[in-house]
């Protein structure tokens, strides 16, 4: 058996040996042994159920929660010629049912899925047909109300256990403390499982806070010289923008990556940026997960992240290579302040949701005992202009009413377009007959829709484009030409989320059912915060130590490479010492505060005083180009 699983881990995944607790893992499973695997960002949760799976006769189950994260996996299994389907939303019934029947008679090893999907009771029924090899529910953490992303739809994957009671299930997570572990545990029923845990320790990363008023010249600097990739984290939409565009006007290779772009704008970031062709990512926490780039050097948080666990895992998104990264918190005493208002002053409790809820059913006019089933799109920042609802405070609103199942959220950029012809058809034809070049293109659009002289109808772009090869920028562009030409109305609106309402409304009571979960886990978001800023705020324990403490694990020898080991936080008291190290730079060639505070990773306020120390002692000055410089003799 061993040899075999070395044979399939070499096949499909190029590795000639597993590492960390993988074989061990894959050995309890084989034996039909449940498992809890806590393993750290990039370190191979997948192969731990996809290699067996190989191995084993039937088809395995995987729970996953996030759509682009279960299309990111099928895709790279079907890479490499392993049979796998994603049960995504947006599928007809009889879609869903030819899908189920390829995973019950298809000899398909692989089947992906998410919660929400998995309580549809065909869903289920089919299930239990399929000759099922082992259950794999990734990104556990989910299934803990104490967890960093509490999804209550995930605490319904017990099922699995009673439509296949004797097969194992594995459980796997890359942020968990012991609470959450325990949680894992009893919620999916997991019988005496097999327990590992490799260290979460990651030796190749130097964590570093660093505290600076001039941040953004602070990131430039990080960033310049390293030929590798790199993501900046910004908390907005709005940041992602504005940080790239700083970045661009100073000669970096950047892009930007947000929930709110489409689906083939996001294709095209995230290849440019895996092929090298873009070198920095500034991006929302939508960015990574199930981005697998070993060649991260830095990963910056430019605003202070909302937990250990969210910043834990994106901060390991670097150095998967093992190759020497770093991972840095860029921040100044404002930070903290806006990091509480932002995260606490937006936290939505139940009076709030309760007033969205309402708004949500009034803006789409959803009557009372309705609405289950439904899907609309949504602009966003229209509908919070229109209510006057604070926009971060209603997205985390959207969050809580998805994750309690009321409605299910997606973010999915897309444009809705309409059109009617005003002009009769004999005016159309002697058109065609002047513009023959867009001829085809109209004319598709004539076929593929009926009654667009009677009636605005939506109309789908990407279609047409794929009926005539066309690309569909110039479909756009033909379009604006029908209108301007007066030969069309023509309305373009852009949504950039998808609602699919889950239960009828029923007003307060729907939320009433949750209320009392909505201020406990509120509790639990403003703890972690407090511990995250305890994180930025820490000035004596090493940064790795801190880290693994908060997830249960002791570390033996502090890492010698964070800014607390090597002596650059802000208990730098030793300045004769640094007073040495800025004089030994000054001989070779004049430089500015700001190249010192660069060069040596100290605190703005540390160099300053140094510098002025040096002045007074008149052993520096500072020449035309206001550079200091080392004075002769010295």
């Amino acid at each position: 058996m061993q040899e075999e699983l070395t044979a399939i881990l070499k096949k499909y995944w190029g590795f000639t040996t597993f590492r960390g607790s993988q074989e061990k893992v894959i050995s309890a499973l084989l034996k039909e042994k449940d498992v809890l695997a806590l393993m750290p960002t990039g370190g191979g949760k997948s192969l731990c159920f996809q290699v067996p799976a190989m191995c084993m006769d039937g088809i395995c189950i995987v729970v996953s929660p996030l759509v682009a994260l279960i299309q990111n996996q099928v895709d790279s299994l079907k890479e490499k010629g392993i049979k796998a389907i994603a049960l995504a939303g947006g599928i007809s019934f009889d879609a869903l049912n030819d899908l189920l029947d390829n995973c019950v008679y298809g000899n398909y090893k692989f089947l992906y899925i998410s919660p929400e999907r998995l309580q549809q009771s065909l869903v289920q029924e089919r299930i239990q047909q399929m000759n099922v090899s082992l259950i794999a529910i990734d990104e556990a953490h989910c299934i803990s109300q104490w967890g960093h992303d509490f999804r209550p739809a995930y605490l319904k994957c017990a099922i699995l256990r009673k439509l296949v009671p004797e097969k194992p299930i594995i459980a796997l997570t890359a942020t968990a403390t012991n609470k959450v572990g325990q949680d894992i545990i009893q919620n999916l029923k997991l019988e005496n499982p097999f327990i590992a845990k490799d260290s979460f320790e990651r030796k190749n990363i130097s964590f570093k806070v660093k505290v600076y008023e001039d941040k953004q010249y602070q990131l430039l600097q990080q960033l310049k010289g390293i030929k590798d990739n790199s993501i900046v984290y910004v908390r907005t939409r709005r940041m992602t923008l504005q940080i790239s565009d700083l970045l661009a006007r100073n000669n970096l290779s950047v892009t930007f990556f947000h929930g709110g772009l489409s689906k083939t704008e996001k294709k095209q970031k995230l290849s440019n940026w895996l092929n090298g062709k873009i070198k920095v990512m500034v991006a929302t926490n939508a960015f990574g997960m199930g981005i697998d780039n070993p060649h991260v050097r830095s990963v910056v948080h430019y605003q202070i992240p909302d937990s250990i666990e969210n910043y834990f895992q994106e901060a390991g998104r670097a150095g998967r290579d093992g190759k020497p990264a770093k991972a840095i918190i860029l921040t100044n005493a404002e930070d903290k302040q806006l990091a509480k208002r932002q995260f606490i002053q937006s936290l939505a409790d139940v009076a709030f949701i309760k007033l969205l809820y309402k708004r949500l059913n009034s803006h789409f006019q959803i009557a009372y005992g309705e609405g289950s089933g439904e899907s609309f799109s949504l602009n966003f920042n229209s509908f919070c202009s229109k209510y006057d609802l604070n926009q971060l405070r209603t997205y985390n609103g959207l969050r809580v009413l998805d994750q309690n199942s009321v409605l299910s959220l997606s973010e999915n950029f897309q444009q809705k377009i309409t059109l009617q012809f005003i002009i009769k058809k004999e005016v159309l034809f002697n058109y065609l007959e002047r513009n023959k070049d867009i001829a085809p293109i109209i004319q598709s659009i004539v076929r593929t829709y009926g009654g667009l002289f009677d009636f605005e109808t939506k109309i789908n772009p990407f279609l047409i484009a794929k009926k005539t090869n066309i690309a569909e920028d110039k479909i756009a562009q033909v379009l604006q030409k029908l209108e301007k030409d007066n030969l069309v109305n023509y309305t373009r609106t852009k949504n950039d989320l998808e609602l699919t309402f889950l239960a009828p409304r029923e007003d307060d009571k729907t939320i009433n059912v949750f209320a009392k979960t909505i201020q406990s886990l509120n509790n639990t978001k403003i703890e972690n915060l407090k511990k995250m800023l305890s994180y930025v705020e820490n000035k004596t324990e090493c940064r790795s130590a801190f880290i693994l403490n908060y997830f249960g694990e002791h570390l033996k020898k502090s890492c010698g490479k964070c800014d607390i080991c090597i002596g650059n936080s802000d208990t730098d008291t030793d300045i004769s010492a640094i007073k040495k190290q800025v004089l030994a730079l000054l001989q070779h060639k004049g430089l500015t505060s700001r190249e010192l505070i660069v060069t040596l990773e100290l605190k703005d306020t540390t160099i300053l005083s140094a510098l002025q120390e040096l002045l007074e002692d008149e052993l520096v000055h500072i020449n035309h180009k206001n550079e200091y410089e080392a004075k002769q003799g010295n």
